[in-house]
């Protein structure tokens, strides 16, 4: 949405439900649930086949949740995996069966590579809805898939059903009443937007969390020796108190967060200058936090894995590093989904290390193997990161 003002009336009818006290007061008894679920299922399979992959069940956790909370009901990937059908299913389909939400994933997955492709070569965007291959088509025609499942969102906000509840819910209920009504298919499109971004997004950064901890033995034992003061009936607040786990999630968050992509603009009428430098309108400027998270001048060794950054001490980060650290980028468009995201994250490390203190990386996992893929969003480049029983590898 470019109209600042429209853009602006949108961002302050979402402001009250994607808030911290509407996210942890209305929805965080049904992530603290799926959490648990996903640990439950990672300890099932080290049990049945000996190794599992973190990628695959983050990748479940965080699209149940989004389907949740958007939608109204969970594609329920946690419990029967991920089923995939041909794109054809789609063409007339009026009513979705648990099978076509799991290929709905697939589908999400194909559209975030679309975009990426899209915002960096935009010929490309507009021509490869018209390749005869499968592969383009699911990049660049997603909209007319996605759509049909956003109608969900639709139907569910409307009923008073508490089983079908979704963010969208009160919403609708405050602009009906107010007569400023969002209209069926802008509910939908919203839908289908806040479950892109909330999916892979959250998924690929609680996957290298993990990953990093069980690379660093000793910060995996202080997290540990955190998580043991606490009661079976934690909640998040709880977390928010904990220095090193938050320190650690935000570390992560600064060298793979999930979008470090650039984030383009067009300067408004009448030009802007910056830093001196004037910039005529309809220029297209953009930021990207990969090279900012590690600017030498903000992060020293940027390269290096340093929670402590975040710590009181010697290390401390500046306050200009903190204010350039933009995961979630900044200003009037900044994520919507940041509490959400910030409570999957915190729930879902703390439910796996006080669950699993038994298990280490498997051999398949290396520096390379997790090297950052970028399609706008990363992915580990072997896309999996596997774990196995075992005592932990030294430091």
């Amino acid at each position: 949405m470019q109209d600042v003002k429209k853009h602006a009336q949108r961002r302050k009818l979402f402001a009250r439900p994607f808030s911290k006290t509407a996210i942890r007061g209305s929805w965080e008894p049904v992530v603290k649930e799926k959490v648990q679920l996903a640990v439950s299922q990672i300890q099932n399979e080290l049990e049945t086949t000996g190794i599992c992959d973190i990628l695959k069940w983050s990748t479940f956790l965080a699209t149940d949740v989004s389907g949740h909370l958007m939608f109204g009901e969970s594609f329920n990937m946690l419990g029967v995996g991920q089923v995939y059908l041909p794109l054809s299913v789609y063409a007339n389909a009026t009513i979705l069966t648990d099978n076509q939400k799991n290929e709905y994933i697939r589908i999400l997955e194909s559209a975030m590579k679309g975009s990426g492709i899209g915002s960096e070569i935009p010929l490309l965007r507009m021509i490869g809805p018209y390749i005869p291959l499968q592969s383009f088509r699911e990049m660049f025609r997603t909209d007319e898939y996605l759509l049909k499942y956003s109608q969900r969102a639709v139907t569910n906000s409307r009923k008073n059903s508490e089983s079908c509840r979704n963010i969208f819910s009160g919403l609708v209920y405050e602009t009906e009443r107010d007569r400023s009504v969002l209209s069926d298919m802008e509910v939908a499109i919203e839908a289908g937007n806040l479950i892109v971004a909330g999916s892979d997004t959250t998924a690929v950064t609680l996957t290298y969390l993990i990953w990093v901890v069980l690379s660093h033995p000793s910060l995996r034992l202080q997290i540990e020796e955190e998580l043991i003061s606490l009661g079976g009936d934690y909640d998040e607040a709880d977390l928010e108190s904990l220095p090193v786990l938050n320190a650690t999630i935000t570390e992560t968050l600064r060298l793979y967060g999930a979008a470090p992509g650039s984030l383009p603009r067009t300067v408004p009428e009448g030009g802007v200058t910056l830093s001196g430098y004037y910039i005529p309108a309809g220029t297209t400027v953009s930021t990207q936090s990969y090279t900012i998270h590690r600017d030498p001048t903000l992060f020293p060794n940027p390269e290096r894995f340093d929670p402590a950054r975040w710590l009181p001490g010697d290390s401390e980060a500046s306050e200009q590093a903190r204010m350039a650290l933009s995961p979630f980028g900044a200003g009037s468009r900044t994520c919507l989904g940041i509490h959400l995201s910030w409570m999957e994250l915190r729930l879902g490390a703390a439910e796996f290390f006080r669950r699993c203190g038994n298990v280490r990386l498997a051999p398949s996992v290396s520096d390379k193997s997790m090297r950052p893929e970028h399609y706008f969003l990363i992915a580990p480049s072997a896309h999996k990161c596997e774990v196995m029983v075992g005592a932990p590898r030294k430091e």
